[in-house]
């Protein structure tokens, strides 16, 4: 499970890594590199979605963790 945690939190890095390539300078890294139309650009950018998703559970998994454990 902590590998796929590991695996979630990179996407999501990389997906806020080219969102301040957007922000900043105007260039989208993931459509620059598969071509803007392509079914690959809207599946990256569901699995980066779906990561981030992962991510929020993580960030508020620890209020519901046992203290004993």
């Amino acid at each position: 499970m902590e590998t796929m945690h590991k695996t979630c939190l990179v996407f999501t890095i990389i997906g806020a890594i080219n969102w301040g390539l957007i922000g900043f300078f105007d260039f989208n890294l993931v459509t620059t590199l598969f071509k803007e139309s392509s079914m690959i650009v809207n599946i990256i950018y569901d699995l980066i979605g779906i990561c981030g998703i992962i991510n929020i559970w993580l960030l508020f998994k620890h209020y519901t963790d046992d203290p004993i454990k």
